[in-house]
């Protein structure tokens, strides 16, 4: 899974050249977040037409102030998930009180309940080390064959970042690779492609389920705010082969460019290797484990034939998993509960934006008839990469979403999840720097690549990516 945080990303950097002290950091992010207020504000006022009403306003002033502080990051992604959310009670109940709690009722959100059911099972696969037993199981399976090792662990991280999040799968590979990486030395052409292709993958791999990405869960919830229904299985088949497709072109893009020379690996580290076990887990607790995750992972891929919504079955995870003492209220605080925040805040923004009509005005100003819908397409997948690399890819993803919906429902020969659809899949191309996203940040943090490295992948997927998606989407909708 996805944990949408640039500002993680710069910490891990941070780490490695801390050159600002804390307390110009303070003072910094608090000039950002006077700026970032005053620049919302001032746009606010020159933007807004003279027809606009109260609620009309202030939902512009929230929208830009929003960007702005994902933009600048001065707080903290998740804050601005709160902050909007606080900031549409207190200023819509005077408006329109009898609607109001629809931005609380955002944490309750059948999404949310599908993102907590897939944090279970992460944390779940952490602490019993499933995720480490599948790659001493898989790994030597592969051969001594360099290429077929970077292929292998590739398609594992992107599989293990279907399920969980792509940063704790990175740790983990990246871990698990340190024998390779440190006895080949950092300027070994294997021990490159290593180091970038599990990030990236990781990355890739979140397109492949709902839970995989927030920007996946993001049009989700907005497009079943319009009475489109996406199943766990139907997200599958969209995001799962582009997924896959993506990750072996970059396979073959890594061994064409660093000329992997070496025949095959030693790979006995592995066996050698421990997988660690929380002490209070017991053999027993770990097959259970096992049941839950396979249990869970059938309703959700069989939810629309069974008509058991994706949101009950995460119920599964959560009750079992606490139920047989396999996680504990530790466990329950290493959830990362930003991201829920986050994906919250994001839809109640949404929701706002629509309610009120904002897009549906600025599009007036567009003669959408008169645009081609697949360069349309293809302009929002291309938008969502670059700004993805800007700001948290759910911020941009909470932005760009409405706003494509709002296009769709003006050209009713197309369907209205196209676009939708290829903004969330396009946001997890965004590859180009170290602090584009906290797996790039991890590989980075070794020491062993420079940020000029990431620029080949960086600029490979955030090209390739979108177009890939585009097609795919486009095909798939057209039937």
């Amino acid at each position: 899974m996805y944990q949408d945080s640039r500002r993680y990303s710069k910490k891990i950097v941070g780490k490695i050249n801390e050159t600002i002290s804390k307390q110009l950091n303070w003072q910094s992010r608090s000039l950002q977040f006077v700026l970032s207020f005053l620049v919302a504000l001032g746009l606010s006022y020159l933007i807004k037409d003279s027809s606009f009403t109260e609620g009309q306003t202030s939902v512009l002033f929230i929208l830009l102030f929003a960007i702005a502080l994902w933009v600048t990051e001065a707080i903290p992604p998740f804050a601005v998930g709160i902050l909007i959310i606080g900031y549409l009670v207190f200023t819509m109940s005077n408006l329109e009180s009898e609607n109001v709690k629809q931005y609380v009722q955002t944490w309750s959100d059948s999404v949310i309940w599908l993102f907590l059911g897939g944090f279970f099972i992460a944390e779940s696969m952490k602490k019993t080390a499933l995720d480490q037993s599948l790659l001493k199981i898989i790994v030597p399976k592969l051969g001594e064959q360099s290429k077929n090792i970077l292929l292998g662990l590739m398609l594992i991280t992107a599989f293990l970042s279907m399920l969980m999040s792509n940063t704790a799968t990175t740790a983990m590979m990246i871990a698990s690779i340190a024998p390779i990486t440190l006895g080949l030395g950092k300027d070994a052409p294997l021990s490159k492609a290593l180091l970038i292709g599990i990030p990236t993958a990781a990355a890739i791999g979140g397109m492949g389920t709902i839970i995989g990405s927030a920007p996946n869960a993001i049009a989700v919830g907005a497009l079943d705010g319009i009475g489109i229904r996406i199943s766990f299985f139907e997200w599958m088949l969209i995001g799962v082969p582009v997924a896959l497709v993506l990750v072996f072109i970059f396979w073959v893009a890594l061994l064409k460019k660093y000329q992997i020379k070496r025949k095959s690996l030693d790979l006995s580290f592995l066996q050698n290797t421990k997988s660690k076990t929380s002490a209070d887990i017991s053999k027993t607790q770990i097959r259970i484990t096992v049941i839950i995750i396979l249990t869970s992972l059938v309703f959700w891929l069989t939810s629309q034939w069974t008509g058991i919504p994706v949101a009950a079955v995460s119920g599964i995870p959560i009750v079992g998993l606490t139920m047989f003492g396999i996680l504990d209220a530790d466990d329950m605080r290493k959830l990362p509960w930003d991201t829920l925040m986050l994906v919250a805040g994001g839809l109640a923004l949404g929701l706002a934006v629509q309610q009120q009509g904002l897009t549906d005005y600025f599009i007036s100003f567009i003669d959408v008839q008169s645009l081609n819908f697949y360069v349309l397409s293809f302009i929002f997948a291309l938008l969502s990469v670059i700004f993805s690399n800007i700001m948290s890819n759910t911020a941009t993803t909470t932005i760009m979403i409405p706003l494509a919906i709002s296009f769709a429902l003006l050209l009713p020969e197309q369907s209205p999840k196209t676009i939708p659809l290829i903004i969330a899949l396009s946001a997890s191309c965004a590859l180009l720097l170290p602090v584009s996203t906290p797996p790039n940040a991890i590989a980075y943090s070794t020491g062993q690549l420079e940020q000029s490295d990431f620029r080949f992948g960086g600029i490979l997927i955030g090209i390739l990516g979108p177009i890939l998606v585009c097609v795919w989407v486009i095909l798939l909708e057209s039937f």
